[in-house]
């Protein structure tokens, strides 16, 4: 049915990144914007269980199969499965995994709060080796986009002046925490291997600004703050948009298309309200989606009509294509110099105090490697509030009970470290989502279906992750006791588990090539933008989330500038 209300200035799909950042930026410029939430309230302030601790939580905090990341997870009706909403994965495709939030703020509430600038090779990599497709834009003009959104967010980091890994202007980064014990050993090995480390870009405020207060380095960030010192839209976008009076949220509305008129201008957006089962239409000017790249994806092939058949901005096929994840692969060491060290504080961010750039770059270009690209390494370790993970020690005791099992524990903890490697993706055509012909959601509406393939690019760097991970771990004299794989195609996370899919709508310089324009514009509609992962064309190393902020800011600033100009 038609909403009563007045016509919106434009509709924003989605409230994390893309869509928090839209609706911050277009409220703030004098825009009247509904945004449109599929998962329920949410306000980290109030809901935020900040200073409890594992033992008063079922199974001491431990994961289960409705909150995978721990009982503590911000997450609240969403994950890898959410009830009444499936997706498939289409027969004779390796597998798939889909992460959805669903709730305000979307996974800007359990990200890893990594921010890393994505790197002058990174928006022209075909160009360097030609392989994927170059970006419609350059480093240098995102470059003040980027500068723009870390003063705004606040971002931790350091200038060390490395390859493909822009430092940020004077003034611009908040002072990062000090490496902690296991932190500074790690460092030392990476010398040893002529690989550098570097200071965490977390985005997490070391001082305070905006009325937000700095870290207290007591809480895990996935959590959600209440103090709003890690970057959520809930705490720091979405408040100063409320305040301009411009901004109306509803929450729990499934939005699955994008309605146009015979001209094919986007008039709005229909939405199931989630609890209620109606079918409701909303009117603007304009309409952005931000809704994950593969759900807005999903939007956009689902927009059929006479104007679009195969879906608004799918008219030369590509909405779906080249969809991509990051490449994932991990290892776990134990290191016997770090037992039986005296109890310390190692809380600090809940995210390592530092992280290991790709080092590779003069390799590749030598053609010494067997991969294209590069990865980056996260390594963690310390001796943290413990949990029910305590539990694993036991299986490298040979003690099974009693005070003995204590002993050893105590033995034990502190001493395990991991590596996770991060790496970039190449996007293929073999790795898309259409719509399942046959499967549909609750509401009637065609569910995702989604093909996948790592390719031997890919599996060639995990391989490669692997043994970089067991080459530090000998150098610190210890053993590695999980992820010692190195065959690549064993050694690979599945497709989604990194939850940074991105593409699948991708910027590009014409119609030909791409659904957007560099500024999230669809080709087809001119008033209809995407301002979310989806734009993505390629998946450098650096976690995606920095770079989707300052793409939608971009994006929204050029939607104001169109609305001022009556162009939409």
């Amino acid at each position: 049915m038609k909403e009563k209300h007045e016509e919106y200035d434009v509709i924003v799909v989605g409230s994390g990144a893309g869509g928090g950042m839209a609706a911050h930026v277009l409220t703030q410029k004098g825009l009247r914007v509904l945004m449109l939430e599929a998962g329920r309230d949410y306000n980290p302030v109030s809901e935020t269980p900040m200073f409890n601790t594992p033992e008063q939580a079922p199974l001491r905090g431990d994961g289960t199969p409705d909150k995978e990341f721990g009982y503590y997870d911000a997450t609240i009706d969403g994950g890898w499965h959410v009830a009444g909403e499936p997706y498939t994965v289409a027969p004779g495709s390796d597998e798939f995994r889909w992460w959805r939030p669903r709730m305000l703020g979307g996974r800007t509430n359990h990200w890893g709060r990594i921010a890393l600038r994505f790197g002058p090779y990174d928006f022209k990599p075909y160009s360097r080796d030609g392989l994927g497709v170059d970006w419609p834009i350059s480093y240098e003009e995102m470059a003040p986009w980027y500068d723009l959104t870390e003063r705004y967010i606040g971002v931790t980091g350091l200038a060390h002046g490395l390859e493909n890994t822009p430092d940020s202007p004077p003034g611009v980064h908040h002072v990062p925490p000090p490496p902690r014990a296991h932190e500074m050993m790690m460092t030392r090995a990476f010398g040893k291997m002529n690989i550098p480390v570097a200071a965490m870009r977390a985005a997490i405020i070391t001082r305070p600004i905006n009325g937000r207060s700095a870290c207290l380095y007591a809480t895990e960030c996935g959590r959600g703050c209440a103090v709003a010192a890690n970057f959520q839209s809930t705490t720091v976008l979405l408040p100063p948009a409320r305040a301009t009076g411009n901004l109306t949220t509803r929450t729990q509305a499934v939005v699955y298309q994008v309605d146009v008129d015979k001209s094919g201008h986007a008039t709005g957006v229909s939405f199931i309200d989630r609890l209620k089962g109606t079918h409701h239409s909303v009117r603007a000017k304009a309409v952005v989606l931000a809704a994950g790249a593969c759900a807005s994806a999903r939007i956009l092939l689902n927009s059929r009509s006479a104007q679009f058949p195969d879906g608004v901005g799918n008219s030369t096929g590509f909405v779906g294509r080249y969809l991509m994840d990051t490449v994932g692969s991990s290892t776990v060491g134990y290191i016997p110099m770090l037992e039986k060290l005296p109890p310390r504080n190692d809380d600090g961010m809940s995210v390592s105090h530092i992280y290991v750039p790709w080092w590779g770059y003069q390799q590749q270009a030598r053609k010494e490697l067997d991969f294209p690209r590069g990865y980056h390494i996260e390594p963690n370790g310390g001796s943290r509030m413990p949990g029910m993970s305590m539990g694993d020690m036991a299986m490298f005791s040979k003690v099974s009970h009693g005070a003995g099992l204590r002993d050893e524990i105590r033995r034990q903890y502190g001493a395990y470290i991991s590596f996770d490697g991060r790496g970039e993706m190449i996007p293929n055509d073999d790795c898309y989502m259409d719509l399942d012909p046959n499967v549909k959601d609750r509401w009637g509406i065609p569910v995702p279906r989604f093909h996948w393939k790592w390719s031997q690019h890919e599996e060639r760097q995990a391989a490669h992750m692997r043994r970089t991970f067991l080459e530090v771990i000998d150098r610190l004299g210890g053993t590695a006791v999980d992820g010692t794989e190195t065959d690549g195609k064993k050694a690979i996370a599945k497709g989604g588990e990194m939850i940074h899919e991105v593409g699948a709508v991708r910027m590009g310089t014409s119609a030909a090539n791409s659904v957007v324009d560099s500024y999230g514009r669809t080709w087809d509609a001119r008033n209809l933008f995407v301002l979310d992962g989806g734009i993505l064309p390629s998946n450098p190393d650096k976690n995606p989330t920095l770079s989707i902020l300052a793409l939608a800011w971009r994006g929204a600033e050029h939607l104001v500038e169109l609305s001022r100009k009556g162009e939409l």
